[in-house]
């Protein structure tokens, strides 16, 4: 007898995929090998969504490559690219006690991944893709200063 997740399991990508074992239009699919925690209970990941999601704004980040001194190459879902600058913002004593506090730890930084169209770290720090875009189209790079906090969420 299956475990209840994976009985679970199961029977939502059997929903999902209309009872024939891969995720239909409009569906998802679910990791066929559920993670156990405490024996009974788990957490299916996410595998693919169906149809899959087409930003429709140019300003939805794509791709973010980490470089050195604090900075960033990101590309946009219209192909824009740029560099982002943090080193002054992150320098700043303006962002003592926020999420972006953790971002001076190198190791930290480097994590940076794309989150839904955003710039985002572990612990909550993002950076506002519309106002990173404007600056990167106008000029090739966006440089923020302490005084560009309302230009990031943390």
């Amino acid at each position: 007898m299956p475990a209840p997740c994976e009985a679970k399991l199961a029977s939502r990508a059997g929903r999902a995929a209309g009872e024939g074992g891969a995720a239909g239009a409009g569906g998802v699919a679910q990791a066929a090998d559920p993670v156990h925690r405490g024996g009974t209970q788990c957490t299916p990941w996410v595998l693919e969504v169906f149809p899959p999601i087409r930003h429709t704004v140019p300003w939805r980040v794509v791709t973010v490559q980490v470089l050195p001194a604090y900075r960033l190459r990101v590309s946009f879902v219209d192909g824009t690219q740029g560099e982002v600058e943090m080193r002054a913002f992150l320098n700043g004593p303006e962002i003592d006690g926020t999420a972006f506090q953790a971002l001076r730890d190198p190791g930290l930084f480097g994590q940076a991944t794309v989150k839904l169209g955003a710039v985002h770290w572990p612990g909550g720090a993002d950076l506002a893709p519309d106002a990173m875009y404007d600056a990167i189209r106008e000029s090739g790079r966006w440089v923020l200063t302490a005084d560009a906090r309302g230009c990031a969420d943390g």
